[in-house]
């Protein structure tokens, strides 16, 4: 039981980084399609690569590039998994007026001028949201911000239908069959971080992150009927910057 939540957990680090992982884990579509529970525990890892990166260069650089480093970090520890997925959204979004056609755009690898104007100030907001925080808090909020922007990537995939009809979509099987067990268990991954902030305050931002949750959600319901792989990953993008930005508010007015 114990080795195959191992197998488990550790399909979700392949899928979703560049971490390796023993030969013997594969894209099984059964261990795939359960590893939906441990995407907010793939946060935390991800994030502390970034934290760990802050802090090894902040003693060396100054600020500023400590930060670039950090984001580069997690960056490059997903292959920028979710942010092609968040690209590919503002282009299909922003040049497509009808399902198909935004499918269409989504799945073309090619980078438009939505997308790339997306990533530009979706990257350069984060970068300032992280600039304008207290240095001591970098490293939480990078954990934070990574856990728990994964945990409402999760729950789009549980509140909307997958609609790609291609049967050889590798996200298809994480897409499916979740259940409110693996909200649940990627609910406590995902929002067991903000702990380390050591106050309640901080909980507050869980609610501007889920609006925005809603927020695209609502738009991928009205034009496509459901999400893709690249909805989810657009999901964690926006949540991540607006939980950097309401803990930003929060130690400003409270």
């Amino acid at each position: 039981m114990l080795k195959k939540e191992l197998h488990i957990f550790l399909t979700a680090i392949m899928f979703f980084t560049r971490i390796p992982c023993p030969n013997w884990v594969d894209h099984n579509p059964d261990y795939l399609s359960k590893s939906s529970k441990y995407f907010s525990l793939v946060g935390i890892i991800v994030g502390s690569f970034g934290a760990l990166a802050f802090y090894g260069s902040l003693y060396l650089l100054p600020l500023e590039i400590a930060i670039l480093l950090s984001m580069a970090a997690t960056i490059y520890t997903t292959g920028a998994f979710h942010e092609d997925g968040f690209a590919d959204v503002c282009d299909g979004l922003g040049g497509g007026w009808t399902k198909e056609k935004i499918l269409s755009i989504m799945k073309d690898s090619r980078l438009g001028t939505y997308g790339a104007v997306g990533l530009i100030l979706i990257l350069t907001i984060k970068f300032f949201a992280l600039k304008s925080s207290p240095t001591s808090l970098i490293p939480i909020l990078l954990i934070s911000g990574h856990s728990l922007s994964r945990f409402m990537a999760t729950t789009l995939i549980y509140t909307h239908p997958y609609v790609r009809d291609d049967i050889n979509s590798k996200a298809k099987p994480a897409a499916k069959s979740i259940n409110m067990k693996m909200i649940v268990i990627s609910g406590l991954f995902g929002i067991a971080p903000l702990f380390l902030f050591f106050s309640p305050w901080v909980f507050i931002s869980i609610i501007p992150v889920y609006l925005a949750k809603m927020y695209l959600g609502k738009k991928f319901m009205k034009w496509l009927g459901g999400h893709t792989g690249d909805c989810a990953g657009a999901i964690q993008q926006l949540c991540e910057v607006v939980f950097y930005l309401s803990i930003l508010i929060i130690w400003k007015y409270i």
